[in-house]
């Protein structure tokens, strides 16, 4: 008679798959809960203390660490020592385990929780079974995903002796315990206060195959870190599947529109820089303030709003071709009016990242690891640096002219008026090249620059720079400062009676 071991946290399909299992004349072994539920449901069950003549003991901390669990597991059933040494211990094989883990992830996760209480929900026992199990999968089935219940009954039930399952169920073992251990090594980090460990593992797993990478003929898929929110909790609601590029985009839109969260704020974003940035009265007035940026660069792009989008917001919107659109929620009439565009993709949430999260980017052979930029960007620390102060207005769109600069791809500048971006200057080589560039899109998209402000995500290392806006007739001016030269921009600004602070925090989006 063949036998199973079955453990499990996650009692989900459990019943299904012990029945299955005992239909096919399995023996079952278990410990603790998932004992009682066995028997619970009328189902034979062996205790494991039964079999290995050994206690459990230590508050459960010892109940499967034990040779007979052990031997019975990795025996290599074409290897005749192997079984005489299994017959001399008359020790029995075990030919599936199913096991899943105690919550560690979760536990860890729970506000306020105790250190000793997330400690004892560090699984010895299962791992080791599993890797067991695992490890000699050509003879034993190793199932950690109730996911799997179904196929390897399947299996069993056609007799067919499918190895590549094992193999597969092996793989998704060692997958799955590596990135149980690498959430335990990430707590305690976190515990000593460390946010750059000597190593970092980051479990990631696959949600979705896309069509192609960011070109036809690339392949390409989107992985997510486990409980750390973001784009992966997002409910599509419309449109075609999401592509590699729109994920991209949404980030980006979401970027630009954070800092205005307590706001109501329109991004749009083409090839994640932002084309046009707003805040409003309204999502429908956000939206056209945006627009009004660049609206031939809009064509195509990724929307993001930071409010409810209602029927009006929806209708304008609906009159652009546009990729995806991204808010925290939408009324039943924007739903019904976006879905009349068969591939408009419409998301819905904040995808908010977690506290902890880092920012990653892949390069050749490595990553670099940072904190993650902060989404509260405020006026705090703001120094004035010129003879004139800004007057109320102008700070205020100077604040707002910095928390739009924060998300355009360096080297960036922006100038901005009455909460909305006038023009964008995004992704140049040289940051007088940028002021240039922001005012020709202004003056192209028939935006009058006079009395506008203009915000740069560094400083200004020459004076050339600003003579873009002195011709612009910029009236105010935010920078970090830092420069070598500070002196001669800040000059220059005198000359031309314009008001400048510095905010002593560079903005930089590479």
């Amino acid at each position: 008679m063949p036998r199973a071991l079955l453990s499990v946290s996650d009692k989900s399909g459990l019943i299904e798959f012990a029945r299955g299992l005992r239909e096919l004349d399995w023996e079952i072994i278990s410990t603790g809960g998932t004992a009682r539920a066995l028997r619970d449901a009328s189902i034979p069950v062996r205790d494991v203390a039964e079999v290995t003549h050994f206690p459990e003991m230590l508050d459960g901390r010892v109940k499967t660490l034990h040779p007979v669990v052990h031997g019975g597991l990795l025996a290599r059933r074409d290897v005749e020592e192997h079984m005489t040494a299994l017959a001399e211990q008359g020790i029995d094989t075990i030919d599936l385990v199913a096991v899943n883990l105690y919550p560690f992830r979760e536990t860890a996760s729970t506000p306020n929780v105790r250190p000793d209480a997330v400690i004892e929900q560090i699984d010895i026992g299962g791992p080791s079974m599993l890797r067991s199990a695992a490890k000699n999968f050509p003879s034993v089935f190793a199932v950690v995903d109730p996911a799997d219940y179904g196929r390897v009954l399947s299996a069993l039930r056609s007799g067919d002796d499918d190895v590549d399952l094992r193999r597969v169920l092996a793989a998704k073992v060692f997958a799955h315990t590596a990135a149980y251990d690498g959430a335990i090594a990430s707590w305690f980090a976190e515990q000593r206060g460390e946010l750059f460990p000597q190593q970092i593992t980051v479990s990631l797993e696959r949600a979705q195959s896309l069509r192609y990478g960011e070109n036809p003929g690339q392949q390409a898929a989107f992985y997510v870190e486990r409980g750390a929110g973001g784009l992966a909790s997002l409910e599509q609601r419309g449109g075609k599947e999401l592509s590699f590029n729109n994920l991209l985009d949404l980030e980006g839109a979401l970027i630009a529109s954070d800092p205005f969260a307590g706001e109501t704020c329109c991004a749009i974003v083409k090839h994640t820089t932002p084309c046009g940035l707003a805040v409003g009265s309204s999502a429908v007035d956000a939206y056209r303030k945006a627009l009004a940026c660049d609206p031939a660069s809009a064509f195509g792009s990724v929307i993001s709003f930071t409010t409810v989008v209602d029927a009006e917001a929806a209708e304008a919107v609906s009159s652009l071709f546009v990729e995806c659109i991204v808010a925290p929620e939408f009324s039943p009439e924007a739903l019904d009016v976006l879905g009349r565009k068969k591939n408009l993709r419409v998301l819905v949430g904040t995808a908010r990242w977690t506290s902890h999260a880092l920012d990653f980017k892949r390069v050749r052979g490595g990553v670099l690891a940072q904190e993650r930029s902060p989404n509260v960007i405020d006026d705090a620390m703001w120094q004035v640096v010129t003879r004139r102060h800004p007057t109320a207005e102008e700070r205020q769109n100077m604040l707002f002219a910095w928390r739009a600069v924060a998300s355009v791809k360096s080297n960036a500048i922006v100038l901005a008026r009455d909460g909305a971006t006038i023009g964008i200057g995004a992704g140049q080589m040289s940051r007088v090249d940028a002021a240039f560039v922001a005012v020709h899109k202004a003056r192209a998209a028939g935006h009058e620059t006079a009395g506008a402000v203009m915000g740069s995500d560094a400083f200004f290392p020459f004076r050339d720079s600003l003579d873009h806006a002195v011709e612009a007739e910029v009236k105010a001016i935010v920078q970090p400062g830092g420069s070598i030269r500070d002196a001669d921009v800040i000059a220059a600004a005198d000359e031309h009676g314009m008001a400048m602070v510095f905010t002593g925090q560079r903005q930089f989006r590479h």
